[in-house]
């Protein structure tokens, strides 16, 4: 599962790398949206798991470990905390959080942000984005786990 133990698995990556203050607990890997009910903070915004709408098109900022604190992607952020982002180019690499679930994902499989938890899953219905394909194929999802995807830029 995952490729390495990083978020962004491309070794040139050309996205925009962002700065702000997390809402919540959320774990590297998660798709973040802006907060637009929180002021902006020394000049940076707060941001929160994915909330536009399950499909709904949006920037895709994907969390990144607090990297100057010692974090791995294996540790949640701490509400409040300072946080760092990462926006994908399309064809860039990168690990990022799937949904658990019954559902099996196969090499290729299109996939969406579901809106409250910003993690992926298997594409349902007529999304308006589907900004992740799938790189490894993963059985039955016990848990939240990290998945080798490639940014489609939709």
């Amino acid at each position: 599962m995952a490729s390495g133990n990083e978020i962004i698995v491309t070794s040139n990556p050309r996205g925009v790398f962002l700065e702000g203050y997390v809402n919540g607990t959320p774990l590297p890997g998660t798709i973040m949206t802006l907060d637009v009910s929180e002021a902006a903070n020394n000049g940076r915004f707060t941001w929160e798991p994915f909330s536009p709408g399950t499909g709904t098109r949006a920037m895709i900022a994907v969390l990144l470990p607090d990297s100057l604190k010692g974090k791995t992607e294996t540790e949640a952020y701490v509400d409040g905390d300072r946080c760092f982002m990462y926006v994908p180019c399309p064809g860039e690499e990168l690990n990022v959080l799937v949904q658990d679930s019954e559902d099996a994902i196969a090499v290729g499989d299109l996939l969406i942000v579901e809106t409250a938890t910003g993690l992926l899953l298997e594409t349902t219905g007529t999304p308006e984005s589907e900004p992740f394909q799938a790189l490894e194929a993963l059985g039955t999802i016990a848990a939240d786990t990290l998945c080798h995807v490639m940014a489609t830029g939709q």
